[in-house]
């Protein structure tokens, strides 16, 4: 799957914790198979991580972690939330079908 390419997939509880903690920049992408949106992003994403290498990126499949994505507060998706040194410092989430100008314009801030 497009979307997933050069991304860590997130595979435990204790991994998200791990990586939240880590030194630069994690972008989480809360994504599922069957979501219209999240396949929407699919082309241009590869492009996205390519571009911003210097970041960490992780996909979460938002069913599997469900009562993580609860804990963040993200009931929409594709949604994005950037954690800097340990701390969130932004998020991209919304139920709005996202543009690739727009998750650019995301990225580009945590710069």
């Amino acid at each position: 799957m497009a979307l997933k390419e050069g991304m860590q997939i997130l595979e435990s509880v204790e991994q998200f914790e791990e990586l939240y903690k880590k030194e630069g920049v994690v972008v989480f992408t809360f994504s599922a198979d069957w979501c219209p949106d999240c396949r929407f992003i699919e082309p241009f994403m590869p492009k996205l991580v390519e571009k911003y290498s210097d970041y960490d990126f992780v996909y979460v499949d938002r069913d599997k972690f469900i009562d993580l994505a609860i804990g963040l507060q993200i009931m929409g998706i594709p949604s994005f939330v950037a954690i800097k040194n340990g701390k969130e410092e932004a998020r991209f989430v919304s139920k709005l079908r996202k543009s690739e100008k727009e998750i650019d314009d995301f990225l580009g801030a945590l710069r």
